[in-house]
Formats: structure tokens, C-alpha cells, sequence
């Protein structure tokens, strides 16, 4: 499936922006709030280059890899971002005992949106990657509404966007191709059906999980 960039704009949901036939007909897609374990992949087929760059933080020669699919308007995934995250960031990530990664799987076009305004905003610069979705995440309540163009626009404009370059970001077809390639990929590939969905070391664990969750699953893995 290939979204067009019209029928990424011709939308009533998202105004000029989304809900065409596209990644919100995807009823099997869902967030999901409880964590459930599911099955390991292969971790070289997981770390195979994707459609855009990994956004990474962390020490990339980390013995722990840790991969959030994770969707701009699932509420469950803006809750792991204010309560979980923040822990797991100082205590593995900023400590270097683990890498990670943050993969799109937009579960309708608002989300997709957000994405590449995340993705032209950062460029290749992972910080400022991670700074506009942790904004994003902290504020979905005031721009995942029924019309979300001006409050998108207003917090893009604090992250240094205008509204030509913001117009201009949401026109981009191939940053839109290649957020779609990677939402498939992990569809066809890995089994992703629910955000958040995270791959640690490869085995896969769905839903919100905690700080405690995640330290149980990474600190045996931890090699010193």
C-alpha cells in the first residue's frame, strides 16, 4: 500500500491533512495499554536498514537493544513517553547500557503527520528528533482534536518551522513513503499490530510497560 501525497490532503478528520484510505483503514491496528510478551525475531532482520535512518540514542555498542513502535496519537504510547521513558532514559540510555530506537507506526494519518513534521524538524540530528516527539507526546491532547491544523502549526512554529516550511513538510511524499514502508514492514515483518510495541534484544512485548517491566525484562541482559 502506497499513500499519495493527495490522498494524504484530501481528508475531513484531519482537515487539509488526513484520513484518507490509507493508514487509518487499518482496523487491526490497535493501542494497547496492558504489556503482553509475544515472539522473538530475528535480530538481524530487525536491525536491517528501513526505508528512513533509525533514530537512535544511546551507546550503539550497547549489549541491550530496546525498539519502540510506537504511534503519534496512541494515548497508552504518550503515557509510556511521560512516566516510563524519563526513567528508562536515565537509567539505561544516558548510562550507555542500552541502545534505542524509535520506529513510526502511525495508526491513522494524524499520527503520519506528526511524523514527518518530527522527521523534517530533526533532519539527521536525533536530540532534536526525540525533543519534538517528547513535546508532541506531552501536549497530543491539545492538537489530537477535531481540528488539529492550527495547534500543529502553532507548536511546530516553537520548534523553529514557519508556516511555509510546515506546509511544505506535509507535502513531502517521501518522507510520507517512507513512514508507510516502515509501519508495513513491521506489519509483514515483525507481526506489529498494537503501539506500543517493543522489541528488546528481539523478543517482543506489546503494550504500556512500566519502569519496573522494563528493568526486569533488560537488566538480566545487561552484559558487564
Amino acid at each position: 500500500m502506497r499513500l499519495t501525497r493527495r490522498e494524504f490532503c484530501q481528508s475531513t478528520a484531519f482537515v487539509a491533512l488526513a484520513t484518507a484510505a490509507g493508514l487509518s483503514a487499518l482496523p487491526s491496528l490497535t493501542d494497547q495499554a496492558l504489556a503482553a510478551e509475544g515472539p522473538a525475531v530475528s535480530e538481524t532482520e530487525l536491525m536491517a536498514p528501513g526505508a528512513l535512518p533509525d533514530m537512535v540514542l544511546g551507546d550503539p555498542k550497547a549489549s541491550v537493544t530496546v525498539i519502540e513502535y510506537a504511534s503519534m496519537t496512541c494515548p497508552h504510547c504518550a503515557h509510556f513517553q511521560e512516566t516510563t521513558y524519563p526513567e528508562i532514559k536515565k537509567k539505561y540510555i544516558d548510562t550507555g547500557k542500552i541502545r534505542y530506537i524509535f520506529r513510526e507506526f502511525p495508526l491513522d494519518n494524524l499520527a503520519a503527520a506528526v511524523f514527518m513534521l518530527a522527521r523534517c524538524n530533526a533532519d539527521t540530528s536525533a536530540d532534536k528528533y526525540f525533543s519534538f516527539i517528547d513535546v508532541m507526546f506531552k501536549q497530543q491532547r491539545t492538537w489530537a482534536v477535531e481540528k488539529p491544523l492550527d495547534p500543529l502549526l502553532t507548536l511546530s512554529k516553537q520548534a523553529g518551522f514557519t508556516k511555509e516550511s510546515f506546509d511544505a513538510c506535509l507535502s513531502n511524499q517521501k518522507i510520507l513513503d517512507g513512514i508507510e514502508a516502515m509501519r508495513q514492514r513491521a506489519v509483514d515483518k515483525f507481526k506489529v499490530n498494537s503501539t506500543p510495541t517493543f522489541f528488546i534484544n528481539g523478543k517482543s512485548y506489546s503494550g504500556a510497560l512500566t519502569t519496573d517491566e522494563m528493568s526486569k525484562i533488560i537488566d538480566p541482559l545487561i552484559k558487564s
